[in-house]
Parts: structure tokens; sequence; C-alpha cells
């Protein structure tokens, strides 16, 4: 499903204003103005003063788009007034959003069809309203706009995060509440959608084993469906996974992957994926982390739960600790959202036996259970050429030999914090720390020298 446009996040964000103004949160209906007129003022000014930080005013094409997109006239005075009330406007934050924020945290809402991420779609709302002024100046972006603009969009998120209602990847999962069906995709716009999600599993780096286990689960499962279309008796085949294996190895990027390939598979229905760990479920008083369990479930109804670290969650059992009552909560769901939801736990190989060793039900319901390898030193190599081009750097021919080099070592010498891919992150970021620290003031570099990788950049693995 595509993302939303920008005249969809904002028609949302009134609609939850609406939504929070007839719940009356905060005393809300004691104020002069309505919510709803509240953020159409603020958004006006938001982006009436970033499109003027430039100093060359608002011009015709920056009007009109915001025009456009607020469904209301921009006149001369707005823009005068806001020139002389932007800059202590955009010193705080949205007064809405203190409304929202609050709206979500005390969850007063009863069946929310926002799902208690209110405050967050208002956030995406000036975040894409900020980034679609700064584009139509694509060529000639103002570096003191960028700044007043990132400045303004991190106090939104510091104070979303403050009262504890943030969600990461924000954009993405919104999509996925507000617009999940596949209704509008055709069989064949499916079907090559799907290719192309199995074509970038496969094309990972090393993991051929995993690869493998994944590509039998996942034969599997499409003939089970096969066979229910056509009203053919079918096992109960458990979905749910384990993911064993050392830090690095891919778990985390096989799950999100995972989580698409079965919503165009017809699978799942929304497909995102939602990462927690202990701290993300575990609360400190009886009851309260079978409530926080249970809303990280419905956030991930209809894709997949991933809990990492999962033997967290038993390994002080019997000492007074709740972390029980989440694998309790998450036991029941897995069999009563057994359509709808499908959970991996992932962690270390030993302490992840452990974990299912903790309880009965947990060995009978992660019945699929996925080792990710360590990557040897080729694929380590490989992982880094490929980090480093996406970044636009490339390794010379005696920076890649000291690489390889160094590689080498750390795969024969593991310490025992190795975290492969992400060692191999470190050891890439720290070259292009230095690389930049050579380079940054030599006025005549050229596109060679800004994107060359020399040995003098590489340090060892710390």
């Amino acid at each position: 499903m595509e993302q939303l446009t920008l005249k969809e996040y904002i028609a949302k964000s009134r609609e939850i204003c609406d939504l929070v103004q007839k719940n009356n949160i905060g005393n809300v209906q004691d104020n002069k103005i309505t919510l709803r007129e509240m953020l159409n003022r603020e958004l006006m000014m938001f982006s009436v003063y970033i499109a003027n930080l430039d100093g060359g005013g608002v011009n015709k094409n920056e009007t009109d788009f915001i025009s456009d997109n607020l469904g209301m006239m921009i006149t001369d005075m707005d823009v005068l007034q806001i020139k002389l009330d932007g800059e202590k406007y955009l010193s705080n934050i949205p007064a809405t959003l203190k409304y929202l924020v609050l709206a979500d945290a005390s969850k007063k809402i009863d069946n929310d069809p926002f799902k208690n991420q209110k405050s967050m779609i208002l956030y995406d709302t000036y975040n894409l309203f900020g980034q679609s002024i700064m584009a139509l100046h694509e060529n000639d972006v103002n570096a003191d706009k960028i700044k007043v603009f990132d400045e303004y969009i991190t106090r939104m998120e510091k104070f979303i995060k403050e009262y504890g209602v943030w969600y990461a990847g924000s954009q993405k999962n919104f999509t996925m509440v507000l617009n999940s069906s596949l209704s509008d995709v055709s069989d064949d716009e499916r079907a090559d959608k799907l290719e192309e999600l199995l074509d970038d599993l496969y094309s990972l780096t090393g993991l051929s084993e995993v690869k493998e286990q994944v590509k039998r689960l996942l034969n599997l499962m499409k003939v089970q469906k096969m066979r229910k279309e056509k009203n053919m008796q079918c096992s109960d085949i458990s979905k749910h996974m384990v993911f064993a294996g050392n830090p690095g190895t891919g778990k985390t990027t096989v799950a999100r992957k995972l989580a698409e390939i079965f919503k165009y598979m017809g699978i799942l229905k929304k497909g995102q994926l939602v990462e927690v760990d202990r701290s993300g479920l575990v609360r400190g008083y009886i009851g309260q982390t079978a409530t926080r369990t249970s809303e990280v479930i419905e956030e991930a109804r209809g894709g997949i739960l991933f809990i990492d670290e999962a033997y967290t969650l038993t390994v002080n059992k019997g000492e007074g600790d709740f972390g029980q009552e989440a694998v309790d909560t998450v036991l029941k769901a897995m069999e009563d959202l057994r359509d709808e939801l499908i959970v991996i736990v992932a962690g270390y190989t030993d302490l992840m036996d452990e974990f299912l060793s903790s309880n009965p039900g947990l060995k009978s319901r992660f019945s699929n259970y996925i080792f990710f390898e360590d990557y040897n030193e080729e694929e380590l190599f490989m992982i880094l050429e490929s980090m480093l081009k996406k970044g636009q750097y490339y390794l010379n021919d005696e920076a890649s030999k000291k690489a390889k080099e160094l590689i080498r070592k750390r795969v024969d010498n593991k310490p025992d914090n190795f975290a492969n891919a992400r060692d191999i992150r470190n050891f890439m970021e720290r070259a292009i720390s230095n690389h930049a620290m050579r380079v940054a003031d030599n006025k005549d570099a050229d596109e060679k020298m800004l994107s060359e990788i020399i040995p003098d950049d590489l340090e060892d693995f710390k």
C-alpha cells in the first residue's frame, strides 16, 4: 500500500482533533476555539514560517502549495503576521500536540480507531509538510531552513517520547494502521511484488541454511493455502518461529522481509513488524505487564511480533519477576490470534534453548527453529563493500587488502562480544570518520577523493 499523501495526513489529523474534542480530553472544550481550528492555525504558521526561512519571502509556488494542502487561502496579511509571530511559535511545540499526547497517554477514548497513535500521526503530518516545502527547492535548499525544521521536529519527538507514546518507524506503521487493505492491488501486481520480495530475501549475503529453511516453510504455507482455497483438508501448521544466533547475523532483517512476504502471500493482513525486547513488555506491578503486552500484541496484529532477547523474560523466573506474565500473555495471543499474528522470538542459541525449556507451552508452539550462523570472512567483506556502496564510498585496492586482513584476524580470534555485521558497520563508520578528517580541509577535493577509502582510514576492530 502506498504511503499516505500530505492531504490525507492533514485530513487524519483533523479527524483526530474532532475525536479528542468530542471526548473533551484535557478540558479542550473550555478553549475559545476548537482543536481543529487550532490545528489549522498552527499548520499554517508552521508551513509559512518554514517557507519564509530563506529570507526571500513566500513565493507564489509555496503559497499555492500550502493553500492547496490546507484547503484554505493564505493571504499577504497572514504571511506578514506569521513573520512577526513565527519565531516565537517555532521555539515551542504545537499546542495541539499536547492534547493528542495526553489523549494517547491516558487511553480514555474507547475503541480508538487510531490505536493510541494520534500524536504520532500529527508528528508525521508536520514532518511530511516540512519536507514537502523544502522539496519545492530541491536544487537550492537553505541550510538555515533545514536546521530550524530539524530542531522543531526533534522538539516534537522529544515531547512525545517523554510521555511514552512514541512508536518508531511511524510513517510506515501508520500507513498500515490507517489503510492496510490489499484489495486495490491486482493479482498480477501482488505476484510481481511477492517475487521481488523473495528475490530480495534470497539475495542476502550468506545465510544459506537460513534461506533453505525459510524456503521450506514458505512452500509449506503456500501449499496449505492452495489446499484451503480448494476446500481440501489442511494441516494445522505453526507459523511461529525461533531465530537463534549471535548478534548481527541478520535475524531482524529476515523477520522484516518475512512480514512483507507473508502479507503478499495472503497469510498476514497487514505485514508490519513490531520489534520489542523485555523493556517494551515488562512493567513493575502486577497486571501492568499483561496490559502493556496486550497493547503491543494489538499493534502487531495482522503482522509479526518480533521479541528480541526473549530469554530475558524467563531468566529471573520464580523471583517475583513479571517476565512470565508477558510470556503467558503472548502464548494466549498465539492461540487466540493464530490466523492474525505470527510471533518470532530471537536471541543467543544457548539462551534460547533455556527459554524454550522454561515453559512446556513454548516448545510446542515454536516448532520452526531457524539457526543463524556467524558470517565467514568472505561474507563479512561482501557486507562491508555493500554498506560502503550504499553510502557512495569504495575501498581502493590497497584498502581492500587491508580490510580483508583485519576481518580475517577478527574472525580467527572472535571476542566474546563478536557481533558479525554490527562489527562491520562500526568498522565502516570509523573508516568514514577517518576519511572525513583526512579530506575535510582539502578545498580541491574531487568526487574520487570524497568517495575513496584508503588504508590509512582503516582501524583495527575495537
